[in-house]
């Protein structure tokens, strides 16, 4: 015989759920999971669960972290969290002011939270840390429509860093939505590898650099270019050719097994481009 299957706690239920949702729970759940109305009543009387919005809970205490409070509302809603919240959980700009999310029109407020009442696409959501949420390109999307250009230039520039995808996808699905022509001039346009080769050619052709080696294998990993005698090799770097984790800890392996070897290797992206004077010193400084 095998070993008998115990069933679960209420307490073990709770505090299960709870560690999946940043210390919070929903009464809708906490009911489909088999914990009855009078054994929620008597935690909440006992100060187990701590009430938070309408049905949610906190387990334990009070003391949440910033994704528990997200994930609250969250349940409480029964939207995703979206807008500045949004790009606060994908680290694209910093926390600040009510919690914001987007819900189904049909929905209800709830006090306390800024809500926006939209239907969403299901490529425009997403689950991050755990946390019902917008895509980072909706959430540019959606950014778009609330911050000022240079705040919005700045979530921008950190999505790129972060290697997130941009909104332009989503440009023409909502040519109407407000932001959008903001973000049709400040977008970082996608640029193919052999657009970025080309422009990099140039640019060393205009400041008299030596002609590189290019796409040339060293150490028996292909490199797009390359000074043998002065052991420099630059990678040209861009999102749309590097945009998943693994080609982003593929890229940086070879890097060490290059400089390993004696080699520098420089990363060159298009916006290093678009500052050529700097890009020039930097290559001089290394002896190019």
């Amino acid at each position: 015989m095998g070993p008998e299957c115990v069933p679960l706690g209420v307490d073990e239920v709770i505090s299960g759920l709870a560690g999946r949702q940043h210390g919070v729970v929903g009464r809708a759940q906490l009911l489909a999971a088999g914990v009855g109305p009078e054994a929620i009543k008597h935690r909440v009387r006992a100060g187990r669960l701590h009430p938070l919005y309408r049905g949610v809970y906190a387990v334990g205490h009070r003391v949440l972290s910033q994704q528990g409070r997200w994930m609250a509302a969250v349940l409480a809603t029964g939207g995703v969290l979206s807008h500045r919240s949004a790009g606060a959980l994908w680290s694209i700009r910093p926390w600040q002011g009510r919690i914001e999310l987007t819900i189904p029109r049909n929905r209800r407020n709830q006090a306390g939270l800024l809500l926006h009442r939209a239907v969403l696409a299901e490529d425009e959501t997403t689950t991050h840390d755990g946390i019902p949420t917008t895509t980072p390109a909706r959430t540019l999307l959606d950014l778009a429509g609330v911050l000022p250009r240079h705040q919005l230039q700045q979530a921008l520039n950190e999505a790129e860093i972060r290697r997130l995808p941009g909104p332009r996808a989503l440009l023409d699905r909502h040519p109407t939505k407000k932001g959008t022509g903001a973000l049709r001039t400040a977008a970082p346009p996608t640029h193919t590898r052999s657009d970025l080769e080309v422009r990099f050619i140039a640019f060393l052709t205009s400041r008299r650099f030596p002609t590189p080696q290019t796409n040339v294998l060293i150490e028996g990993i292909e490199v797009d270019a390359a000074w043998p005698h002065h052991r420099l090799i630059v990678e040209l770097d861009g999102y749309s050719f590097h945009h998943t984790r693994a080609a982003f800890e593929a890229d940086r392996r070879r890097d060490r097994k290059l400089a390993a070897a004696g080699w520098t290797v420089v990363r060159v992206t298009w916006r290093d481009l678009d500052e050529p004077e700097q890009l020039a010193e930097e290559l001089r400084a290394l002896g190019l």
